[in-house]
């Protein structure tokens, strides 16, 4: 077995910290729906009035006032000037007032902008976290058909790009374009009231300063979006290659892997140099059009002062405006831009993850209550999307503490039997009940709770060993998890793991081999102890020798319980209670090992012509091969 567990210096899992309490408000997920999907400004919206709406109010307001106090510090500076350049015994009482306006605009830009600094970093973690939490929430509620059709770990930069981009839009409009709107707003009203040609000018730079670097930022745009997908390529191509770093060795694919990233590196290039090239040109505009600011304002307030319309106080306040706006709006461009990027990452991940859910609980549907497990198919008519029929009119009882197994070629619809067992797809026509219950009218999280699962191939959290078999009972205790791994014959390669049932078994449970995954899936299942069980192949990985002792053990947990057992090896089913045979979505055969083997049809075929054990993966149905 290549995957073992490692050994040498194998990490510990840490002890659980205690769960920091949650408040009430922000523990509820926020409601989300398929009508916001693809509106990134909607969807922003709707988080700004969930349960941060007032914190985001508190930040407008302590930006605005934060912005005016800067804006207003020249309007106190030429009236300090003016009261100096006045002279006379009156200059020190003069002087009193605009110097204590002064001091207090600076008091209070520092403490607007400090209190909105705490409140945004205490607020901000939180509101990215209860966007994620709500997300995640409603991605686990999609159907197993549309979790199996998408990349896992492309569900999960989603959940991150969106509650991210959702931050960075709310505190770019709240911290940039919020105070700038206020600077312009400001700055023009006072050029206004100092001289209506200063005012009517700056107005105008204003307006098409905005206007020119929106139609720059919309050009640019595109190009922007086009490297930076550019870029993930790329990553994606990284990730690729070291996720592959097995293959890479084993075939010497160092060189060629090297030579595919250079050639994508080259490719990368193209759209990135037009990016940048479109973005030194908005910030040429910008440069350009700052200048014919400064410049305008000085050259027309030394016009006005040597005509005396305007005093030196003035002019000091018109050029320290006219700078002051330069200083705010000079990257104005590029955060629209920016921007622009953010709301297109909300647009295109809340398109990707709130999709209607195609399976849902219907209205008013009530919970399984502890159920004995009598399980009836009843008319079933079932086909997969886009796929061919998989069963039409199938129907079967199983009385509750059967153990029924269920053999027939790949194909033949036993998995599918399973999969529409446990809901994660619902038939087209008729209806499979669970003690007399039609699985629709359950909710889906009570009727999984009742049903205990070993598959194929189980996958593990990348936890440790202890919190992977509890999560079959997560409030059982230690001395429980660790019956089970007994029972499970798991205890012994356990106790010589370094760190024992703390150890971390890797990512999808890759430190373990086959066989040890497996017997943790069969102890988690052991603790869960639901009264319906159903084994997909469930010691295919294990060894003779621990299969024998395991199945032992499977025999004892299966005392009382309704179980299902798939198996392509007719030797672990053969002590079944029943067994059923599939072909071609339809049980062609219904009956005891012995009495299957006495008509002398498909399961006697099936049975002669395995070699090893083991069914074949494809060949003749087993009704071609019985003659029947």
């Amino acid at each position: 077995m290549i995957a073992q567990l490692e050994l040498p210096g194998a990490p510990r899992a840490a002890a659980p910290p205690p769960r920091p309490a949650i408040p009430a408000h922000l523990a509820l997920p926020l409601p989300l729906g398929p009508h916001l999907a693809g509106t990134g400004l909607r969807f922003v919206a709707h988080v700004a009035t969930g349960p941060f709406r007032w914190w985001l109010l508190s930040l407008v307001t302590l930006e605005a006032l934060s912005a005016t106090c800067g804006i207003l510090l020249p309007l106190a500076l030429s009236r300090i000037i003016t009261a100096v350049t006045s002279g006379g015994a009156a200059t020190v009482t003069a002087l009193a007032v605009p110097l204590g306006l002064f001091a207090s605009l600076c008091l209070g830009e520092l403490v607007a902008g400090r209190v909105a600094g705490v409140i945004q970093w205490k607020m901000a973690p939180r509101q990215r976290q209860l966007v994620a939490r709500s997300l995640f929430r409603y991605v686990q509620r999609h159907s197993h058909r549309f979790l199996s059709d998408s990349f896992a770990g492309a569900l999960g930069h989603r959940v991150g790009e969106v509650s991210q981009g959702v931050n960075q839009v709310l505190f770019a409009v709240i911290n940039e374009f919020w105070p700038i709107a206020i600077v312009i707003v400001v700055a023009n009203g006072l050029l206004l009231a100092t001289h209506h040609w200063l005012g009517l000018f700056t107005t105008v730079w204003s307006a098409a300063f905005i206007g020119l670097s929106w139609w720059f930022s919309s050009r640019a745009l595109p190009l922007a979006q086009a490297a930076s997908h550019a870029r993930s390529h790329t990553a994606g191509q990284i990730v690729d290659t070291v996720s592959n770093h097995a293959t890479v060795r084993l075939f010497s694919g160092l060189d060629h892997e090297c030579d595919r990233l250079d050639r994508r590196y080259a490719e990368e290039l193209v759209p990135i140099r037009r990016a940048n090239h479109a973005l030194e040109q908005v910030r040429l505009f910008q440069f350009t059009a700052s200048a014919v600011l400064k410049a305008g304002v000085v050259v027309l307030a030394v016009h006005l002062w040597s005509q005396g319309s305007i005093t030196v106080g003035q002019f000091v306040l018109a050029v320290s405006l006219s700078l002051l706006v330069i200083a705010e709006v000079r990257n104005l461009g590029r955060r629209f831009i920016d921007v622009s990027e953010y709301l297109g990452n909300v647009s295109s991940g809340t398109r990707a993850l709130l999709r209607p859910h195609d399976l849902t609980d219907r209205e008013g549907a009530k919970s399984l209550p502890e159920a004995r497990g009598a399980v009836a198919f009843d008319q079933i008519d079932f086909r997969y999307e886009h796929g061919v029929e998989v069963f039409r009119g199938l129907s079967v009882a199983i009385p509750a503490g059967q153990r029924v197994g269920l053999v027939g070629v790949s194909g033949s619809g036993k998995s599918t039997f399973v999969s529409l067992l446990l809901r994660l797809y619902d038939p087209q026509g008729g209806r499979i009940t669970i003690d007399g219950h039609d699985l629709r009218d359950l909710t889906q999280d009570s009727l999984r709770r009742q049903v205990g699962l070993i598959p194929q191939d189980p996958m593990m959290f990348h936890r440790s060993l202890r919190e992977n078999i509890r999560y079959g009972r997560p409030e059982a205790d230690d001395t429980a998890v660790a019956a089970a791994a007994e029972r499970a014959h798991a205890a012994d390669f356990i106790a010589s793991i370094p760190g024992g049932y703390d150890a971390l078994v890797g990512e999808r449970g890759v430190k373990l081999s086959g066989g040890q995954r497996q017997r943790i899936a069969i102890a988690r299942v052991i603790l869960k102890d639901a009264p319906l069980l159903i084994l997909d192949e469930a010691t295919a990985s294990l060894d003779s020798l621990t299969e024998h002792a395991i199945q032992e053990a499977l025999d004892d947990v299966m005392a009382g319980k309704t179980v299902i057992v798939i198996a392509h090896r007719l030797s672990t089913i053969a002590h079944l209670d029943r067994i059923l045979v599939f072909a071609g979505g339809q049980i062609i055969e219904d009956g005891s090992h012995d009495e299957l083997l006495a008509r002398g049809g498909a399961y006697h075929a099936l049975w002669s012509r395995q070699s090893g054990g083991m069914l074949p993966d494809d060949g003749p149905s087993p009704v071609s091969a019985a003659g029947g």
